[in-house]
């Protein structure tokens, strides 16, 4: 079965790799502007729904696999930083702090379309302003959602999270696997995982 990622995310890239599935990368180019009064959940259901229709049209018949992750704190949406002083603004809201990863997914295969969100709190230790200006010098922060990557340099930054890893890294793997059952598809039989495993 062929596999269609619709992300330009290396994180994204790298865990469907790790379970052991081959794939192909779509980059959908969607507008990802926030509509006024959207939820968190609705803003990354659609947006994940944006990306896996913008892939499907390229590639009719095949699996196509979608999400879009978001931070949350205080009903605040944290996307991606502009640049690193929008990113310093977003961890010092974060310092000290619970917040939460939102992570949409949509999976379309043939005429079946299906989208569900993962949710995960995290929790950040009190960071000074060392902290902060030496993780922003990193340029880690580019591109991710509330301007950290958990699996990167800030992993220091995180005292505790409460949900799916995989979820905060950017593709929540347990609920992608519940969401091809639900479709009919077998997940380690039908992405290629069998014997892969060790």
């Amino acid at each position: 079965m062929k596999v269609v990622l619709a992300s330009a995310s290396p994180r994204r890239r790298d865990l469907l790799s790790l379970i052991g599935c081959s794939f192909e990368t779509y980059s959908s180019d969607v507008d990802e502007s926030m509509i006024e009064g959207e939820t968190p959940e609705s803003v990354c259901r659609r947006l994940s729904i944006l990306k896996a229709e913008s892939a499907s049209r390229q590639f009719a018949g095949t699996l196509i696999v979608a999400a879009d992750t978001i931070v949350v704190i205080d009903n605040e949406i944290f996307g991606k930083p502009s640049g690193a002083d929008e990113a310093r603004v977003m961890l010092n809201i974060l310092k000290g702090r619970e917040h939460k990863v939102i992570t949409g997914v949509t999976i379309i295969y043939k005429d079946k379309i299906i989208t569900e969100t993962e949710s995960t709190a995290v929790w950040f230790r009190n960071l000074s302003e060392d902290d902060i200006d030496s993780y922003i010098s990193t340029g880690e922060y580019q591109g991710k959602a509330g301007a950290y990557a958990i699996q990167g340099y800030a992993s220091l930054f995180i005292e505790r999270i409460d949900g799916d890893y995989s979820n905060v890294v950017g593709l929540p793997l347990q609920r992608l696997s519940m969401m091809l059952e639900k479709i009919g598809i077998e997940f380690r039989e039908q992405l290629n995982l069998g014997d892969n495993r060790t």
